[in-house]
Parts: structure tokens; C-alpha cells; sequence
């Protein structure tokens, strides 16, 4: 970090929330429209689309497992400024190819280039974590998600507007958003990663499953902050996997109406991450934080699966946005506990361990629902899951704290 001035690491802060806020902002673009675009390939089978979105999930959460080490390893031993920029290069191709899928197997091949391309975030964390002091990580990793939800509350509404002239125009807007991006951090942002910090062999042994275990579970407390950190992930995926299908066969929203949801969605987590975390966390500390993050976000899933009617239903995007602030005080907690040349390692494991729940998660939420359209039974049942699981989540992440509390000044 000493290697950077203080005026260069703002500078460097700022370029990689911009570099994060277009990635997402060409993510969120397609978000409304490739549920519907596979109901489409489908001839207008629900049930069926259903099923397959959950394997589209699965399939690029399975690449994400195997690669995000990879990745990471490979930002530690050469920067995190070409990860980052192979990253978005690579999703802009991707989503051309997307956009020109003439079937269900081509647009699923994309979506595996895509589940391999996705590394920005998981390399802008390590890339936060080379610049930041521990103690105002937290807050920084906020700022990262307001990044991150900033680009979901316009990204869907643009998707939304533009997949009612074609569901596959989105896809073209995300891939241009991808290579500007690219193209702009070529130009534009600096390396993190000091030389000498820098891993002087890839480390492969760590860059697999058995090195992200290794790792992960390196002491207990960590072993612990990993086990809250998958139920919350877990949680996580019915909102990607179920809200456009969800919607759809309960409120019968068309991609526009889905569009400015989504919005309202990001514009909450935004308003959280970017103005809550920071002063949340300097006065309440990460660990009171977190439990309170927690507890809303097990409130916000109830009142979705309860839901009787869409008013309802969009009462739950602020309770939920206060979940937003349990992922950055997970992170700052992790951090702690690796080495400085090792940040790029446990942000690679954080997000395979995503990739385990990207695995799980949409099979098991979208076969949940897809029973309850079946069945014609409490259509909110996956969501009731996900409140359970962030309730199973925090009992556990407190035991990590009050482990590693006599040795790290948590509050």
C-alpha cells in the first residue's frame, strides 16, 4: 500500500468503482430479458424454462468455481490490471456472441464463457484490499457494492426499454458497455499490486478446490466466517434465480415493469452500501453491523414469500438493501486473516465458495418453484428458504467473531 500515494490510491479507488459500476451496469442490462429469451426458445414453457435457467445458473456458477481461483492466483503474481481487463474484454465478445445465438445450446455456451469472464469483482476486492488499511476495508467494500448496485439501477431499466423492441438488443448494449469498459481501464487504471508483494510463482496448488479448502479453513475462525458466508450466498441466489419467473407468474409483469423493479432493487442497495456501511461500521462495529444486515435481510425474504400482492412484494426491496451491508463486513473480516500477497488467493476462494452456492442455489430455488407452479402451492416457499438460511447464518458468523475476538479488535 506504501508503494501508491495517498492522492493516487483515492484516484486508483475511484477508477476501479467506475471499472465495477460499468461491469454491472452491462450485467444488469440482460438480467430482464434472458429468462424471457429462454421461455422463448421454449415455445412459451414455463415449468420447462424454469428448469432450464436453473441449469443456465448452475453451469455458470460451476465456472466460476473453477476459475475464480485460477484468477486470483494469477492477480497475484502478475496485478490485478490485466485480470481485470482480460475480464471485461472477454465479456464483451461473449456477449456479442450472445446476442447472435441462433439457439438454446449457443446462448448456453455463452453463458459458460461468461461464468469463466466474470472476475472483476472478486479481483477489484483484492484490488481495495492492496490500497485500504483494515480498518476502513469495511467501509470501502461498501462503497464497492453502491458501485455494484449503481450499475443495477440502471442496467435492468435499460434492459427492460430495450428488450421490448427485441430480447436480444440488450445484449448488444451490454457488450459495447463491456468494451468501453475494457477500453477504459487500459487507459485509465493503474496497478495495485506492488512488485514485490507479488507471489514470485503461481501458486497452482492453491488455484483449485483443494487449495481454496486449504485456505479457507486455515484456522477457525475463518473455517466459520466461510461457513455464515456460504448460507448467505446461498440466500442470495433466489433473487437472480426466481425474481424475473417469480414476477412473472404471479404479478404477470412484462420486461419493462420487471426493468424498473430491478431498479428499485439497486437503487436501495445503493442508498445502503455507498451511505450506510461506512458510518454503520465506525459506530456500530463489522459484527453489529453484520447482525443487523442479517436480521433485515431474513425479514425482506419473509415479505416476499408472503407477499399477497405486488405492493407488498415491493415493500421488501429496502429491508433487503439492509442485507447489503452483511457482504462488506464479511469481507473486512476475512481479510484480516491472509497476507498481503494473498488477498487476490482469498478473494478467488470468497468467490468460488459464491460459485458453490451459484451451483446449489439456482437448481434448488427454481425446482422449489417450479413444484409450487405444479403443485399450485405457497409459491413463495423458496424465498421462506432464504430467510431461513440468513437465520442459520448469523448464530454461526458469531461464533467466528467471539473466536478470533481476543486476538483481532473486532467490535
Amino acid at each position: 500500500m506504501a508503494a501508491i500515494s495517498k492522492g493516487r490510491r483515492q484516484a486508483a479507488f475511484i477508477f476501479i468503482l467506475i471499472t465495477v459500476a460499468l461491469d454491472m451496469l452491462a450485467l444488469g442490462v440482460m438480467l430482464p430479458v434472458l429468462p424471457k429469451l429462454i421461455v422463448q426458445f421454449e415455445g412459451g414453457d414455463l415449468h420447462r424454462a424454469a428448469t432450464i435457467a436453473g441449469f443456465f445458473g448452475f453451469s455458470w456458477a460451476l465456472m466460476q468455481f473453477l476459475f475464480q481461483p485460477v484468477l486470483g492466483a494469477l492477480s497475484d503474481r502478475f496485478g490485478r490490471r490485466p485480470v481485470v481487463l482480460a475480464s471485461n474484454f472477454g465479456l464483451g465478445l461473449d456477449y456479442v456472441f450472445m446476442a447472435l445465438a441462433p439457439s438454446l445450446a449457443f446462448l448456453y455456451m455463452g453463458r459458460l464463457i461468461s461464468g469463466i469472464s466474470a472476475a472483476s469483482f472478486s479481483t477489484a476486492s483484492a484490488y481495495i484490499a492492496d490500497i485500504t488499511p483494515e480498518e476502513k476495508r469495511a467501509g470501502r467494500f461498501g462503497m464497492l457494492g453502491a458501485a455494484f448496485g449503481f450499475g443495477f439501477i440502471i442496467g435492468p431499466a435499460i434492459g427492460g426499454l430495450l428488450g421490448e423492441y427485441g430480447l436480444r438488443l440488450p445484449f448488444v448494449a451490454a457488450a459495447v458497455l463491456s468494451l468501453a469498459n475494457a477500453l477504459y481501464g487500459y487507459f485509465i487504471l493503474p496497478e495495485s499490486l506492488a512488485p514485490e508483494k507479488r507471489t514470485p510463482n503461481i501458486a497452482w496448488r492453491g488455484a483449485n478446490i483443494f487449495g481454496v479448502l486449504e485456505l479457507l479453513t486455515s484456522k477457525r475462525e475463518l473455517a466459520l466466517l466461510t461457513a455464515a458466508v456460504f448460507l448467505s450466498y446461498l440466500a442470495h441466489e433466489s433473487l437472480p434465480s426466481l425474481f424475473v419467473l417469480y414476477t412473472d407468474y404471479r404479478y404477470h409483469w412484462d420486461s419493462k415493469t420487471t426493468g424498473w423493479a430491478l431498479t428499485i432493487v439497486g437503487v436501495s442497495q445503493t442508498i445502503v452500501s455507498g451511505g450506510l456501511v461506512r458510518p454503520a461500521v465506525a459506530r456500530l462495529g463489522e459484527v453489529r453491523t453484520l447482525t443487523i444486515a442479517l436480521v433485515f435481510g431474513a425479514l425482506g425474504f419473509a415479505v416476499y414469500a408472503f407477499a399477497s400482492n405486488e405492493w407488498a412484494f415491493l415493500s421488501a426491496p429496502p429491508l433487503i438493501a439492509l442485507w447489503a451491508m452483511a457482504n462488506p463486513s464479511f469481507q473486512a473480516l476475512a481479510t484480516r486473516f491472509a497476507d498481503p500477497s494473498h488477498q487476490g488467493r482469498l478473494q478467488g476462494a470468497l468467490a468460488s465458495l459464491r460459485g458453490v452456492s451459484g451451483m446449489i442455489g439456482p437448481l434448488l430455488f427454481t425446482q422449489i418453484f417450479g413444484l409450487s407452479v405444479a403443485t399450485g402451492e405457497f409459491p413463495g416457499a423458496a424465498y421462506f428458504l432464504s430467510a431461513a438460511l440468513l437465520c442459520a447464518s448469523l448464530p454461526v458468523a458469531l461464533s467466528a467473531t467471539r473466536i478470533a475476538a481476543p486476538q483481532t479488535a473486532f467490535r
